[in-house]
């Protein structure tokens, strides 16, 4: 029974590790389609999103399978109820990858912002903070998940200059207004998912130390 119990959480590792990957691959797909002004790339979000929704239902079912049948104790419980939370976040990547493609198909339409955004550089910090989150959850690395946590305040200032910029740009170029909203709204989400993956991190830390790190909180619930 015991062993049963330990290859079904293996298992459960290999789906949250392989809907990790659609999520890094619709990420990508959305981000390098509007980097490259190329609309068709667009397309390639909406099946990785098929995929990430199918493994959505999947794990978590396999989740409460598990929770009913074999009633996991202490850090096995804790692993099984990061799994789930882990899946919902994933899932949410995948939304916010469809809602970068959304806005970008939308902004390749219309006259580019005329500010400078790097958006390429916030991408890439975005896609290996996913990476690294979910890396740190394979490997059960509290390192390298807490490496993770003290990247996300780049993604927000990142995102507070692109905001401003584009407010800036909007009050001397009224015409643009509207590419400057869609700019603001893929940075938006870009900052979401770098959240997730802080999401990710600090259930990382709670599986494998006990400890809840969210909120600034990080008393020790023991193991």
């Amino acid at each position: 029974m015991i062993r049963k119990f330990e290859t079904e959480l293996e298992d459960l590792k290999d789906k949250i590790l392989k809907m990790g990957g659609f999520v890094e691959a619709a990420i990508e797909a959305s981000t390098q389609a509007l980097i490259q002004r190329n609309p068709e790339g667009f397309k390639n979000v909406h099946a990785y999103e098929r995929e990430i929704n199918r493994a959505h239902v999947e794990i978590d079912e396999c989740c409460l399978k598990l929770l009913a049948l074999q009633a996991p104790l202490a850090a096995d419980l804790r692993l099984v109820l990061a799994i789930v939370k882990i899946n919902s976040d994933l899932e949410r990547m995948g939304d916010q990858s469809v809602n970068i493609s959304y806005s970008g198909e939308h902004y390749l339409s219309k006259v580019p912002v005329k500010t400078e955004v790097n958006l390429p550089q916030i991408a890439t910090q975005v896609r290996q903070m996913v990476t690294e989150a979910l890396d740190a959850f394979v490997k059960g690395d509290v390192h390298a998940a807490k490496q993770v946590l003290e990247k996300d305040d780049a993604i927000d200032q990142h995102k507070a200059d692109v905001f401003e910029k584009m407010k800036a740009e909007m009050q001397t170029h009224p015409e643009l207004i509207g590419s400057c909203l869609d700019m603001i709204l893929i940075t938006r989400n870009l900052e979401r998912l770098a959240d997730h993956a802080t999401n990710i991190a600090e259930d990382v830390i709670f599986v494998y130390t006990g400890r809840d790190v969210r909120h600034g909180f990080g008393g020790d619930s023991g193991t």
